[in-house]
């Protein structure tokens, strides 16, 4: 396999929802997901790892709910870098471990990573992302009352719950940095939970080249913002781990269909048939097309447990290019 792929670089997004629970939970399914990052660094890829972090900021929202009378909250665009010094902690030092297991001790380094916004996004107009604890009735339209939207939870009992915008990733702004760690053969983890969201504001108002940058109250995708980090490095490789093995037509009923390798045609077609829900899948499949439309040769999705394997073609879901002139030149038997 060396041989085959020399000196690729490969971006690994690691799902937050794969991530949750108790310290001791978080630790485990990081230690799980480092196992195979290990084993994929060995075979020589230079690795960039991003990762989710909705439930860690949902978590801090609840502690900084409960806490609001003894200390000040902090603001949405602060709790994302929180939480990504928390897991790139998390996973430098398992990784680390894993690492050293192989006889192969590397240097891994988090890199707080700012992503521009742009403030005209549609997105800004209708939040849509849900964050944070669940509310009752009386608490909700108090926070409305205090300038945040609260929308009610479709088909659920347990209340009202805070919605934010999910703007388009633009820009990664420490992609210079992450470039040059990289090159330095360093193993590198960036663009927690899609980035922090920041606009440029122009000196005198305004958005645009020079000003200065602001956090919004906003979640990008973490998906989406990988695709776009990949794209600008030139990775040859985009690997999503998340909580299930494969990406299925009829996910949970009895005819479900596990997917082993489609185009990005097809993988649009079923896109656009609703097999795939914004919520869940969705921005997998999408940040996929994206990265292989952007120049990228193979986008694979499957669970932390089986990152390796599907990286040699033996699980999960494969994406590659439409044009046959294109695709990758791993095959399954």
């Amino acid at each position: 396999m060396k041989a085959a792929m020399g000196m690729e670089t490969i971006v690994i997004a690691l799902g937050g929802n794969a991530i949750r629970g108790t310290i001791e939970e978080q630790r485990a399914a990081v230690e799980r997901s480092c196992a195979q990052i290990a084993r994929i660094i060995a075979e020589g890829y230079r690795v960039v790892l991003t990762h989710g972090n909705g439930p860690q900021v949902g978590n801090l929202l609840i502690q900084q709910e409960a806490a609001a009378q003894l200390v000040p909250p902090m603001p949405l665009d602060v709790c994302g870098a929180m939480t990504q010094g928390q897991l790139g902690y998390l996973i430098q030092q398992k990784l680390q471990e894993e690492l050293a297991e192989l006889g192969l001790p590397r240097p891994v380094a988090t890199v707080i990573t700012q992503v521009l916004v742009d403030e005209r996004d549609p997105a800004f107009q209708e939040p849509t992302k849900p964050i944070g604890p669940f509310y009752d009735e009386a608490r909700a339209e108090e926070l409305r009352r205090q300038g945040y939207v609260i929308k009610k939870v479709a088909n659920s009992e347990r209340g009202w719950r805070r919605v934010v915008p999910s703007p388009e990733p633009v820009e990664i702004l420490e992609e210079a940095a992450i470039r040059a760690l990289l090159e330095a053969g360093q193993i590198v983890i960036a663009c927690g939970g899609g980035g922090i969201p920041v606009v440029r504001i122009r000196r005198g108002g305004g958005e645009g080249e020079g000003g200065h940058l602001e956090g919004v109250a906003a979640v990008i995708d973490k998906d989406l913002a990988s695709a776009l980090l990949a794209i600008r490095l030139g990775a040859e490789v985009l690997l999503e781990l998340t909580d299930v093995e494969f990406v299925a037509l009829n996910y949970g009923t009895p005819e479900q269909i596990d997917l082993h390798r489609l185009t990005v045609e097809e993988a649009k077609r079923y896109l656009r048939e609703g097999h795939f829900p914004p919520g869940s899948m969705g921005p997998k499949v999408e940040a996929a097309i994206r990265f292989l439309e952007g120049g990228g040769r193979r986008a694979i999705i499957t669970s932390l447990e089986r990152g390796y394997s599907a990286l040699l073609g033996e699980a999960g879901t494969e994406i590659i290019p439409s044009d046959p002139s294109s695709k990758s030149d791993y095959h399954r038997s």
